[in-house]
């Protein structure tokens, strides 16, 4: 008996493209189970986050048409990776091995058959790794190489070019849900896990339809949440400027009186206005990475749920 594959898909406002996703993913799931690659138990699971649109009564709609789509659908907006990780443990239950990817279509559907063959050769990771960035415009290819490389300067363990397309064994995803933080950058967590992982590479596609979900402002809270969450070297380095500054302080106040015992005044208003502010500008600097890590702590401390599910559409029996 073929194991059960999940297809676990966070869906925000996604009434446009849906369609077109459902349709394709029957196609890919309907071939492999035909050929008995996967369980007819193998689902795909649709995890509405709160969207305003018609996203949820799409997928209610599916799921009554055909057994292959389940659906779970969120009672608040609660971003992304909290999409993901509800899903991904809701399949927990059901599955052998989950394969997480975006609504979008810009994740190659036709790199899931080597996704499954990566875990039949043993694999409880298999990492989705974009083949290139030819793509993008400069600004994005230039912005998230150099992302990368500094995630990677702060000590983070992360795949490059890789974001949330992925397979996980049932085991590695038993093993995720032990990682219990609510500032959730799963690209930095799941290498974390161990296990044998590999890497499938593919061509990432525009868009289908609809609009991105990661304008520019909720892409630097994401990548600011990955250093935060996985470095203190941010705080390392206030610790070093402030003993660098110290430094310089105590050598411009020996220049200043050397040069007071030979008789030279030190006039230099405009020199004395900018170190001000330039120390003023080092300190708020400083504050502001504290404070990121401080909010942190207060977001962990509460230890609020990461999610609350409203429904639950699956047809499946419990494994």
């Amino acid at each position: 008996m073929p194991d059960t594959l999940y297809l676990v898909i966070p869906c925000y406002n996604e009434q446009e493209v849906l369609p077109e996703t459902a349709r394709r993913l029957t196609d890919k799931l309907g071939g492999m189970i035909a050929s008995g690659a996967i369980s007819p138990q193998s689902r795909v699971l649709l995890v509405d986050d709160g969207s305003k649109d018609a996203t949820w009564s799409l997928i209610e709609q599916l799921h009554a048409q055909n057994p292959l789509f389940s659906g779970l659908k969120l009672a608040h907006n609660r971003g992304h990776q909290n999409a993901l990780i509800a899903g991904l443990m809701t399949a927990k239950e059901h599955c052998d091995m989950s394969i997480s990817m975006d609504a979008d279509l810009q994740d190659d559907v036709d790199a899931i058959d080597r996704f499954v063959a990566a875990y039949y050769d043993g694999c409880d990771v298999v990492y989705g790794v974009r083949s290139s960035r030819a793509k993008d415009t400069v600004f994005k290819r230039s912005t998230a190489v150099g992302y990368y490389k500094f995630l990677k300067l702060m000590g983070v363990e992360i795949v490059e070019n890789h974001a949330d397309y992925r397979l996980m064994s049932r085991r590695a995803l038993e093993a995720l849900s032990e990682y219990h933080e609510v500032n959730l950058f799963l690209r930095g967590i799941v290498p974390l896990i161990g296990f044998k992982s590999t890497v499938v590479t593919y061509e990432r596609s525009e868009r289908f339809a609809g609009e991105s979900k990661y304008p520019l402002k909720k892409m630097l809270a994401f990548a600011i949440d990955g250093i935060t969450s996985f470095s203190v070297k941010p705080i390392r380095f206030i610790t070093f400027l402030g003993v660098l500054i110290f430094g310089v302080s105590i050598l411009s106040l020996l220049w200043f009186l050397f040069l007071k015992l030979f008789g030279r005044t030190v006039t230099g208003w405009a020199t004395l206005m900018g170190s001000i502010w330039a120390l003023g500008g080092v300190q708020l600097l400083c504050l502001g990475v504290i404070g990121e890590y401080v909010g942190k702590l207060y977001q962990e401390a509460k230890h609020r749920p990461r999610f609350v599910a409203e429904k639950i559409l699956n047809d499946t029996d419990t494994k």
